[in-house]
């Protein structure tokens, strides 16, 4: 292990790494060719050998495994102290990881426990000097900010989508190791799993998202039962029936799910579908935002989408001003007749 070296943790559970977690290694690879050094992958948990290989695929030079026997799934907590223990013997000066949940939870602890910094969500690195200059977004997206930070090691996470994947390598000429460190154990508590509720796709992962706002609760070309007379039951009939077609209609195009606030809030949806400034942030190639207005929080959230489609009866949303495509109607009769026209295509 050398200390110069850029070093990429590879986010991954039971052998399949986050698609985010490989477009880290652009960024990393760019890096280690300025810094004139090598990329070294690590990867933690049941399965790791086939992310290894995949890693040594993607232009890693090393390859350090740890803990790849362990059956259970590992905490953000563990991980963040495997992490620890392979910094402490390595020395690297810098760590990236890809921006997810747990991305960011393991970045945090370990830098805690290496009395080291951390930056999220960067949207690009460049190297000035002996310094990382890191570029993000902040007050809602308004402004970009360049930060550095002074001690060492740093470690960084990288916004989804923001990188490419780099091109894999027909020939790796990388090595792997296997370290010892020693798990921690979980006191009171363990994963049992994950489980996903809606979708097939994670969210912040995903290359194509489908968002419902307040519009999906107004569904009355529908024709809602005559025995919900209560607005609240009408909405939350609505809602189940709309997200359905939001479900669907993500299905056909291998994407996400998402929600505005106002669905959340209402608890029609829940909190993990939320996009936007208190929710999640994601950037996919294809953003469908269906009866969302556009308000400032939500655009926080989806407004590095590369396309963005707009389906509002509101001509004057606001969101019609951030869309490259813009569809004024009803979303219960577009969205059904946009479904019929892939899947006829899907059937040719």
């Amino acid at each position: 292990m050398k200390e110069n070296k850029v070093w990429v943790v590879v986010e991954q559970t039971k052998g399949k790494a986050v698609s985010a977690a490989w477009e880290v290694f652009t960024a990393a690879l760019s890096l280690a060719k300025t810094r004139q050094s090598g990329v070294t992958a690590l990867v933690f948990g049941s399965g790791g050998e086939a992310v290894a290989q995949e890693a040594l695929c993607y232009g890693a030079d090393e390859v350090l495994l740890a803990a790849e026997k362990e059956e259970a799934e590992l905490s953000s907590a563990q991980l963040a102290t495997l992490l620890t223990q392979a910094v402490q013997q390595g020395k690297p000066q810098v760590i990236l990881l890809a921006d997810t949940l747990r991305g960011r939870e393991v970045a945090a602890m370990s830098a805690v426990d290496l009395n080291s910094g951390v930056i999220v969500d960067a949207l690009a690195i460049e190297e000035q000097g002996d310094q990382l200059i890191v570029t993000r977004a902040v007050y809602s997206s308004k402004l970009m900010e360049k930060s550095t930070c002074h001690t060492k090691p740093i470690l960084i996470t990288l916004h989804p989508h923001t990188f490419p994947k780099p091109e894999l390598l027909a020939a790796p000429q990388g090595t792997m190791e296997k370290i010892a460190l020693e798990l921690p154990a979980e006191e009171g508590w363990q994963v049992l799993g994950y489980q996903q509720r809606l979708g097939k796709v994670n969210l912040t992962e995903a290359e194509v998202v489908v968002s419902g706002g307040r519009g999906m609760l107004n569904c009355a070309s529908l024709n809602p039962p005559a025995e919900l007379k209560d607005q609240k039951e009408k909405e939350a009939w609505c809602a189940q029936q709309g997200f359905k077609l939001l479900d669907d209609l993500a299905d056909q195009l291998g994407g996400a799910v998402g929600a505005s606030r106002a669905v959340v809030d209402a608890s029609f949806i829940p909190y993990e579908y939320q996009v936007g400034q208190t929710g999640k942030v994601v950037s996919p190639k294809l953003y469908v935002a269906c009866g969302i207005s556009g308000a400032i929080q939500h655009l926080a959230g989806m407004r590095y989408s590369k396309v963005i489609v707009a389906i509002n009866k509101d001509i004057n949303a606001p969101i019609f001003q951030m869309a490259q495509v813009g569809v004024v109607g009803d979303v219960y009769k577009i969205v059904p007749a946009l479904l019929e026209v892939l899947k006829r295509r899907r059937s040719l």
